[in-house]
């Protein structure tokens, strides 16, 4: 069982939980001082994060997309963890998310028409990194495909035309010529059974 500093040695764990205290710092302190150079550097921290996080969560679906193809990728596993991670890798994950969530409503609640607002985007980044684990590294069952139910090659067959057909495209052939000509005229009544005129 993975302990906790096996989950710290993944890379995304440390990304997300180091971006995680970096955002909860900024919005504490902007929270006292909305208006100053700390709003400032919460709002852009927060854009950053919601940035970032928006553009690794489209391309880990891309990722995913692509295993979906030989695994079988869930939709819980990929937001959630369920059944695609170590227990410890999933636990610090999740945390980093409710933890970037109740930080942002909270402050955005202290000052709801101050610049913490935009903290309510950052937790996008927690999101995607979920999302890029689970797409990259993510353990999911594998698609077993039962080769007796699989389709065998086409078989290619070449049918003889049949007496009738073959019948039928030469009175085709005769309508088109030229209605005038005696002979043809003679020809078709003779094969239909009429007798010439």
């Amino acid at each position: 069982m993975a302990s906790e500093a096996d989950a710290w040695a993944v890379p995304t764990v440390r990304v997300v939980v180091v971006a995680t205290v970096v955002f909860t710092v900024t919005q504490v302190i902007a929270a006292f001082a909305p208006r100053g150079i700390a709003g400032l550097v919460a709002v852009v921290f927060s854009l950053v994060l919601f940035a970032v996080g928006s553009v690794v969560f489209v391309v880990a679906f891309g990722v995913a997309a692509a295993r979906s193809r030989d695994d079988r990728v869930t939709m819980p596993g990929m937001v959630w963890l369920v059944d695609a991670a170590p227990p410890a890798v999933a636990r610090a994950l999740r945390l980093a998310l409710v933890a970037q969530c109740i930080v942002a409503l909270v402050t955005a609640g202290l000052r709801p028409f101050s610049a913490l607002a935009f903290g309510i985007l950052a937790p996008m980044s927690a999101l995607a990194a979920i999302a890029w684990y689970a797409a990259r590294h993510g353990t999911f069952a594998a698609i077993v495909v039962d080769p007796s139910s699989a389709p065998g090659p086409a078989v290619e067959t070449t049918m003889e035309p049949t007496v009738e057909a073959t019948a039928s495209a030469d009175e085709q052939t005769a309508e088109r010529a030229d209605p005038d000509d005696f002979d043809q005229l003679f020809r078709r009544r003779k094969r239909r059974g009429s007798p010439p005129p």
